[in-house]
């Protein structure tokens, strides 16, 4: 039991982390990577779609993103897709390839977006803590239940109170990352 409560309140942790490094991933700086465009809908056949999965995203340089179609009609509701989705990009149609250029950030949005990931960070670190006080509260309950011994129960906490430690350090370093990606010119 004590096992798996260590166990399981690790994983929900890595979770937290991993879906902070993803919303980070959306966040653009002003070089092009596909990842941008990853969760833009395109309307395909009367069914929202995907956009890689209609067309094949590339790089065509470091700050253009290259979107082909598969199919030739798509071109026209891939670009719309793409001017819509408030990504701040517009997309230019040469023949069958939409070319997506990546325009530079002012200083003022690049605060902007430092003050997004930040709150992004803190959100990820209420929800680690958050994963530490279930899993202190579980304890504390197989404590009452006498499935675990005094001594056990809080050489658990101490070491739920590690792995918090070790995913807020992780947390941190991810938005000093994302920090110094953006603030590069």
């Amino acid at each position: 039991m004590v096992a798996e409560i260590k166990k399981t309140t690790e994983q929900k942790m890595q979770k937290s982390l991993d879906a902070l490094k993803a919303d980070l991933g959306k966040v653009r700086t002003g070089r092009a990577h596909t990842g941008l465009l990853d969760h833009v809908m395109v309307e395909y056949y009367g069914n929202p779609t995907l956009i890689t999965q209609v067309a094949n995203v590339t790089l065509v340089d470091a700050r253009t993103i290259g979107v082909q179609p598969w199919e030739k009609n798509m071109v026209g509701p891939v670009e719309r897709a793409i001017r819509d989705a408030d990504l701040g990009l517009n997309p230019a149609t040469n023949g069958d390839m939409i070319r997506v250029p990546m325009p530079m950030l002012t200083e003022e949005r690049r605060r902007d977006l430092i003050k997004v990931i930040k709150a992004e960070g803190e959100t990820a670190k209420v929800a680690v803590r958050n994963i530490r006080r279930d899993a202190n509260h579980t304890l504390k309950e197989a404590l009452k239940n006498k499935e675990v011994a005094e001594d056990d129960e809080r050489r658990l906490q101490d070491e739920v109170q590690k792995l918090t430690d070790r995913f807020v350090t992780e947390i941190d370093k991810a938005l000093a990352a994302k920090e110094a990606d953006l603030m590069a010119v």
